[in-house]
């Protein structure tokens, strides 16, 4: 495979440097970038749907324009991710993601008609959504452009502007996204924030219409804390332990290739990777075995499709949670697989005990701790003990139990007999529950998300409103009363004294 040379574009976009208070090296600082937005948004706070449309058709033609670089640029970041990979599970994705919001637009724009109460027949209730304003989009380095790109196109598609802070861990791909999208919009529509960890922070804690973050629980909470303080609604995508189960009715060898793929594509590094594999008692060793050839077979030594972890820190944590596994008697054994430098093959990890830190922590890497179970119930019991994660996956086919796993545990997510395609479904809502996040930015409900629904009453002009007025106790009154109440109580009953029962006050003879 051609390696492509790693890009050094000019920066024609917004560059903040680390200074706490998140100002520019040049030019305005935050806090005016977000007023420049804001008053454009309220200079056009509801743009039709032929402007909308405009919008996502202009950032997917950017996209198949630039598609090119932003593989390019990914394969600089993590040093070794193929080309091919980043066209397919991030590029691919989000001209997917833009084709399903152009599809579905018109339709989620239209105000949804509503039902008066029977006191207010004759008039008219609806709900409209609304643009939000700004708003601000965090994004992580590991998938650097669909993570960026999905969240703003459905943010665009409900008519707000947005101001996107990229990773800089993915430096490269975050230069080439700040280039593509100077093409087509102009800073107070989309602007793309650079910087490092007080950038962030300064930016998480501007008074932003919305906030999107994907991420890890640990920074989500701090963006949280800081929403908090401006009241900011935010959406949490994180990520968590996600199982899956192996069932006795599955074909062993085909859920181990699959899960094999869940957990090298992009080395692992996923929030909807497979955390940790269940199987039945006694098939671990098979298992671990079908699972360690099939990721020879999709990576054989040599081969330049796998990926590299993307930092020198991440690559450490790695080899301290296999350290660690050993140090407690846990059995490793490693896939032959492409290594050296940042590449890690991925590990299979047998015995494993709650003292590991691969049975607590998200791996977030090519890890595949394999635990056993003796009854189904038993697996279920487990995932239940566990924090709700983002995906669950489910290999088998016993209707009962996949049925119980869809309505007995909590996952953001579910695929049957395969992992993760549900994210790339768009039609369907992606989101966590619990530690592994709150709200969606995938499909109506994304647009939902991201649009405020307004209550919208409207009053025609003879309807007799003033038969609900003071003074009370008028024949209307008593009727509703009466129809929705049954018998009206009686005026001069008292409330209940503190212990007692209610009693009617004595009228003095």
């Amino acid at each position: 495979m051609r390696r492509l040379g790693c890009l050094n574009p000019v920066l024609t976009m917004t560059t903040f440097d680390d200074h706490p208070a998140g100002e520019m090296r040049h030019g305005v600082g935050l806090s005016s970038l977000l007023g420049c937005q804001r008053a454009a948004f309220v200079a056009r706070p509801y743009p039709t749907l032929a402007e909308r449309r405009g919008v996502l058709r202009r950032l997917r033609a950017a996209i198949r324009e630039h598609a090119g670089r932003l593989a390019a640029a990914a394969q600089c970041d993590f040093s070794e991710r193929a080309h091919a990979e980043t066209m397919m599970v991030d590029v691919l994705p989000s001209v997917l993601h833009i084709n399903h919001l152009l599809g579905g637009l018109r339709r989620w724009m239209k105000s949804s008609r509503r039902h008066t109460e029977w006191l207010f027949l004759t008039n008219r209730a609806a709900v409209m959504y609304q643009p939000k304003g700004v708003v601000g989009i965090v994004v992580p380095w590991n998938f650097p452009v669909y993570l960026a790109l999905g969240p703003l196109a459905t943010a665009l598609a409900a008519g707000n502007r947005c101001m996107v802070k990229t990773s800089e861990f993915a430096p490269h791909t975050s230069h080439a996204l700040r280039a593509m999208l100077a093409e087509v919009f102009e800073e107070d529509e989309v602007a793309v924030v650079e910087g490092d960890a007080p950038v962030a922070r300064a930016f998480s804690a501007l008074p932003f219409d919305h906030i999107v973050f994907t991420g890890s629980p640990e920074v989500g909470r701090h963006v949280m804390r800081a929403a908090a303080d401006n009241l900011t609604p935010v959406t949490l995508e994180l990520g968590g332990k996600s199982p899956a189960v192996v069932s006795k009715s599955a074909d062993l060898a085909v859920a181990a290739r699959r899960i094999a793929h869940g957990k090298t594509v992009n080395a692992g590094q996923i929030c909807v990777a497979p955390d940790y594999a269940l199987v039945p008692e006694g098939e671990e060793g098979a298992f671990a075995r079908h699972v360690m050839e099939a990721a020879a077979r999709m990576h054989p030594a040599g081969s330049e499709d796998y990926a590299a972890v993307i930092h020198e820190r991440a690559y450490e944590r790695q080899q301290a949670l296999i350290d660690d596994a050993r140090a407690h008697g846990a059995s490793v054994f490693v896939c032959p697989m492409p290594s050296g430098g940042r590449r890690m093959p991925l590990h299979v990890v047998l015995d494993v005990t709650p003292a590991m830190r691969i049975a607590r922590e998200e791996i977030f890497g090519p890890i595949l701790p394999v635990f056993t179970y003796r009854t189904f119930e038993a697996a279920i019991a487990q995932i239940q003990a566990g924090t709700r994660p983002l995906a669950l996956y489910y290999f088998g086919h016993d209707k009962a139990e996949s049925d119980a796993l869809l309505k007995r545990t909590h996952a953001g997510g579910m695929t049957l007999n395969d992992w993760g395609w549900h994210v790339l479904n768009h039609d369907m809502p992606f989101g966590g529950i619990g530690g592994s996040g709150m709200g969606n930015y995938h499909g109506e409900e994304g647009f939902r998300e991201l649009s405020h629904a307004k209550s919208v009453f409207s009053e025609h002009r003879w309807f007799p409103i003033e038969l609900f007025h003071p003074p009370y106790g008028n024949f209307v009154q008593r009727l509703a009363l009466r129809m929705f109440l049954g018998a009206a109580p009686a005026a001069n009953e008292t409330a209940p004294a503190e212990g007692g029962s209610r009693r009617r006050s004595s009228q003095p003879s």
